[in-house]
């Protein structure tokens, strides 16, 4: 059921409330309106509006907006209260009943392969192995393990008939030829946007607009526009803004700002318990020895190997 507008935006509020609850986030937003209680501008008989006031000037307050903003953009729109989660992930049925069907497929073959192979799904490293493994963490793209018995999980031609074969059943197409039933190999009808509303989804790479990096715009020499994006992205990053710096991309993300434009628009910080957290992911890697892995290790071979100029990032990919 479709929830009207303002049951929609409680909705959406009660849970990026729930979800910022018990986030580190909070923790610190506590820990500052405490310290804020020290501060001789911070009044009793206007408490409140004091300490609120405090954390908008201290730059709290742009922090929270940016984890509200980067919370609406992962999460999806809330739809009705009871239901459950695979309907929210996917809400057609007949989509839910093919990745069912083709999950089973994906575990029956990697079951068979352990099988034949006589190789466990998962299985603890031996002391030796996860040392070796410690030491040669940051050249993994280098020592080539013997992967040539361990074979794809499906083809690519399979997943592509399964596409082919997905038929929404409310789609009367009927029986007679017409020229839908020539538009492509998939025939599932997903609302899609139109002309009208790709051009508004995609106003920045208008002609009339620059973009960095594409000089073949005559009305602003490019060197212009250029110095001129940079220096507006260096105030955006000064701002400290997530929905600004989303904006900003969309004409262009220069080299030197990457970095930290990317992490403001994603919201991501280093903070101490981050690193902690990739400390004790990279514990249990080096703890565990999982099928999965291998998989992982041989595709990542195959479409990123060790190039110098062209894939730079082989082992960043293993390790992550």
């Amino acid at each position: 059921a479709m929830l009207d507008p303002d049951r929609g935006l409680s909705l959406t509020i009660a849970r990026v409330v729930q979800r910022l609850q018990g986030s580190s986030l909070h923790s610190q937003l506590e820990r500052q309106a405490r310290v804020s209680l020290h501060k001789p501008e911070i009044k009793l008989e206007s408490l409140k509006e004091d300490i609120k006031e405090y954390l908008k000037t201290s730059g709290w307050e742009k922090k929270l907006q940016n984890a509200v903003y980067s919370e609406l953009n992962v999460f999806p729109m809330p739809c009705h209260p009871a239901a459950p989660p695979e309907h929210i992930k996917e809400p057609l049925a007949y989509m839910r009943k093919a990745q069912g069907s083709w999950e089973k497929r994906i575990l029956k073959s990697l079951n068979s392969m352990c099988t034949e192979l006589n190789i466990p799904l998962a299985q603890k490293r031996p002391a030796n192995e996860q040392k070796e493994l410690l030491n040669k963490w940051n050249e993994m793209g280098t020592d080539e393990p013997d992967l040539s018995l361990f074979r794809p999980v499906y083809a690519p031609k399979d997943f592509l008939e399964v596409l082919m074969n997905l038929r929404n059943p409310n789609y009367e197409n009927g029986e007679q030829p017409s020229f839908k039933n020539h538009l492509g190999l998939i025939q599932v009808p997903l609302k899609v946007k139109d002309i009208p509303e790709l051009k508004e989804y995609f106003s920045e790479l208008g002609l009339n607009i620059g973009q960095l990096g594409i000089d073949d715009s005559a009305q602003v020499p490019p060197e212009f526009f250029e110095n001129e994006h940079v220096h507006i992205g260096q105030k955006v990053l000064a701002e400290q803004d997530s929905a600004a710096a989303q904006q900003y991309v969309r004409q262009g993300c220069p080299t030197a700002l990457r970095a930290d434009l990317w992490a403001l628009i994603l919201n991501i910080s280093n903070q101490p318990e981050d690193i902690l957290y990739y400390e004790q992911l990279k514990s249990n890697v080096i703890q565990h020895d999982l099928l999965v892995d291998s998989l992982i290790y041989k595709d990542v071979k195959l479409t990123a190997s060790n190039d110098d100029y062209y894939f730079v990032f082989e082992d960043y990919l293993y390790q992550v």
